[in-house]
Formats: structure tokens, C-alpha cells, sequence
């Protein structure tokens, strides 16, 4: 998805494909600057290859549920990874060796992920969390599929089938939802949007996930409409990391 001098690229975070698209994009683009859906603790995590990102001493500063939200999610991530063949964030380390290769520089625009997980702890019900525990054993485990929303992992998923799941995210998990998905758009369209304005002749690529696309872009329309002017930066931007 193209808006004036930024190009987004919605990905799946375990796909073979978002691996190629990331690759043929950044190469014809050809961006002064590449925008990943990461921070700073993440990408140091994925970098150097890092297991447990979350300790147990992170509970005081994440809260228990943030905690277990994190250990699951993670652990589901790595199965279904192992599943089609790709470990989860491929696609990001590909946008970050070609920043490297190329020297454009690399900006990290989503949420610190302590803050991230210190909200779920505040607003994920026990109901959520049994659900979403349900759903990972379902999954992975027995590998039951819902035919309303099956779909090739090894693939990014359409648009349509995007609105699926989606709305069925927002029904099961609205508070999840809130936290996971709203509230980092806000985040990332605005540093994305703040990018624009600090560097309105240079080509940006952004790397996110494919259900933020859209919002995103209407979060950036958004900023533009309004113009308030804002005086803090993004988070990291660099000639590389």
C-alpha cells in the first residue's frame, strides 16, 4: 500500500512469501529510510537470537497475565514457524540486513513491548486468557482449523479473510484486541506520520503486519488532516543497528 512518499508492506510474520515481497520491494524502492513494526528490545532479541525474552523477573515490571500472554504467545509463534519453515520475524531481519546492505537508515516504530504487556496485565480478562489458551492448544496442538477462516500459512493472508479474522478477534478478545492492535496503530501511525514530516522527499518502506495496514494509513491521514505539530520523535532512527 502506497501514501505519497511511504510504501507499506503488510506482511505475515511467518510467511515464505512476506520473505520474497519485503526483499523485491525494498530492492525496487530503493527507500532512504526502512520503518519495521519492532523496538528496541525485540529487535535486539531477534538479532541475536535470543530465547525467553521475557524473564521471570519481568513480572513485577509486566504483571503475571502480561507474563503468560507473552511465554504462550511466543511459544505458539515458534510451533507455527516450525510448521511452514520460517522463524517468526524472518521478514523483519531480512528489512534490517537490507538497511544495512543499502545504508538506509532504520526506524523502529511500535511500542516499548513492556508497555505493551504491562497493559494487557491491566485490561486482559481471565476469560481472555482462557480463551486464548484454548484457541493456542486447538491450533497447534491438535490442529483444528475453523473453516470460516482457514487460510495457507505459508501465505499473507487477502484482505477479506483480514476483516474475518479481525472481527472475530474483536468479538473473543476485545481487550486483547484494544491493547495488541489499536493502541500500537496509534503508536505506529504516528511515528510513521512523524516521518513523513521530518523527511518529506525521502522514499520510506514500512514493514508491519498485515493487519495494521489499513489503519495505519488511516492514522496517518488522520495526523496530516489535523497537523498538531508534534515536538517528540520517533523512537529509533538510525544508519543502522
Amino acid at each position: 500500500m502506497e501514501y505519497k512518499n511511504i510504501t507499506l508492506v503488510g506482511t505475515s510474520h511467518i510467511s515464505p512469501e512476506s520473505l520474497q515481497e519485503v526483499e523485491e520491494v525494498i530492492k525496487s524502492r530503493k527507500p532512504a529510510i526502512i520503518a519495521i513494526e519492532l523496538d528496541q528490545p525485540r529487535l535486539h532479541a531477534l538479532m541475536h537470537k535470543k530465547k525467553g525474552r521475557i524473564r521471570l523477573s519481568d513480572i513485577r515490571k509486566i504483571g503475571v497475565k502480561g507474563y503468560l500472554f507473552s511465554i504462550i504467545g511466543s511459544w505458539a509463534e515458534k510451533k507455527l514457524g516450525e510448521y511452514v519453515g520460517v522463524s517468526p520475524g524472518s521478514e523483519m531481519l531480512k528489512a534490517v540486513r537490507m538497511a544495512r546492505t543499502s545504508g538506509a537508515r532504520l526506524a523502529l516504530i511500535d511500542q516499548d513491548i513492556s508497555i505493551t504487556l504491562k497493559r494487557l496485565s491491566k485490561v486482559m480478562s481471565w476469560k481472555e486468557k482462557w480463551n486464548f489458551f484454548v484457541d493456542v492448544f486447538n491450533a497447534v496442538i491438535l490442529r483444528k482449523k475453523d473453516p470460516d477462516i482457514a487460510f495457507d500459512l505459508k501465505k499473507v493472508p487477502s484482505k477479506k479473510l483480514i476483516k474475518k479474522l479481525t472481527d472475530k478477534v474483536k468479538k473473543r478478545y476485545p481487550n486483547i484486541y484494544m491493547v495488541l492492535v489499536d493502541e500500537r496503530n496509534e503508536v505506529m501511525g504516528r511515528n510513521l506520520y512523524l516521518l513523513m514530516v521530518q523527511h518529506p522527499k525521502d522514499p520510506i518502506v514500512g514493514i508491519i503486519g498485515a493487519g495494521h495496514e489499513e489503519e495505519i494509513v488511516k492514522i496517518i491521514k488522520r495526523h496530516e488532516a489535523l497537523s498538531f505539530g508534534y515536538s517528540f520523535t520517533v523512537g529509533t532512527v538510525g544508519k543502522n543497528i
